[in-house]
């Protein structure tokens, strides 16, 4: 009997709860107990500000399958996934997000994908509603630039929704980096993977929680995560600009000698202000590999369970680590 988690980091989705839930379970109780199968939904609180965790522990009185996690704090979306996938039991683990852009519904076909063999199902969206043209714009923009500048071939137009098994969460779970970009670990640890197009529905209640600002830093979390380019790109341009300074040079020494040159305060000021430029950006760009590898060095736990209850299934008959506390 093969046990199926479902992992939902949630913060704020009160109105989104009940549900999602209901979606949710409706879709296990057909593709997965029909099949003489069992399942678990792995809820996991992000340090809420509303009632979501309220909502959460009044649903599990009627649904003894969810596991719900409560972090400590707000950890951020992909410390909360993979505080959810450490929690979670089974054979095989679908995740996806809590607003309800991610339809439920594909968990039919992940399974499917995945009893046929596959070891990762992701889901590719062929198109997202409820969204503005600069945000797919920007984020179309965003996949192909990663895809060119990391030897990690990530999928254009994929997010976090998806179904990986349990040998692909034991090799995750190998992987404690701070800054996450799970997306990326995922195609990073290889093994059988394939895709499922779909249409992504727009958000059923609340608000984004990516925001232009989040949206940029993971974005650059996400390329430093997988990517040299960067700390390369500041020495190119070293390069680049020695190489004009050079040729800038000589050409002030034969206008020296043929008696052209006159000194002005313009070009004085525009070499300063370039040189001292390029400079700030590459010191920019290796302070924020510093900072990544001050952050990791230090050691401390990705995130801090507060409260854990735990679905009332039985795990499969493989060894299934511990209760979680500090990870």
């Amino acid at each position: 009997m093969s046990l199926i988690s479902v992992v939902v980091p949630l913060k704020d989705e009160e109105g989104n709860v009940a549900q999602l839930l209901a979606r949710v379970t409706t879709v296990l109780e057909r593709s997965v107990r029909a099949r003489g199968d069992d399942y678990e939904i792995v809820a996991v609180d992000d340090g809420s500000t509303d009632a979501t965790l309220r909502a959460l522990r009044d649903a599990r009185a009627a649904q003894p399958r969810l596991t719900i996690v409560s972090l400590s704090r707000n950890f951020g979306h992909q410390i909360a996934a993979t505080a959810g996938l450490d929690t979670s039991r089974g054979d095989a683990v679908i995740l996806m997000d809590g607003d309800l852009q991610d339809p439920p519904e594909l968990i039919e076909a992940f399974l499917a994908k995945w009893r046929e063999g596959y070891d990762v199902v992701y889901a590719t969206r062929r198109s997202r509603k409820g969204e503005s043209g600069f945000k797919i714009l920007t984020a179309g923009a965003f996949y192909r630039i990663i895809r060119r500048l990391t030897n990690v071939s990530i999928p254009v137009d994929t997010g976090d929704f998806r179904l990986m098994d349990r040998r692909v969460i034991a090799a995750l779970a190998q992987t404690r980096e701070r800054h996450r970009f799970l997306r990326g670990l995922v195609s990073w640890v290889g093994y059988r993977q394939t895709g499922i197009d779909y249409e992504r529905d727009a958000r059923l209640s609340g608000r984004t929680k990516y925001p232009l600002s989040k949206m940029l830093r993971f974005a650059f979390d996400g390329i430093a995560s997988f990517s040299e380019i960067p700390l390369r790109f500041a020495t190119w341009m070293g390069f680049i600009v020695s190489g004009f300074a050079f040729i800038y040079a000589v050409v002030v020494v034969v206008l020296k000698f043929l008696g052209l040159n006159e000194p002005g305060f313009t070009s004085t000021m525009v070499a300063i202000l370039f040189l001292g430029g390029v400079q700030l950006i590459g010191i920019g760009i290796l302070g924020e590999y510093v900072g990544r590898i001050y952050d990791q060095v230090k050691g401390r736990p990705l995130y801090l369970i507060s409260t854990l209850e735990r679905a009332a299934v039985r795990p499969p008959a493989e060894s299934v680590p511990g209760e979680p506390v500090s990870q």
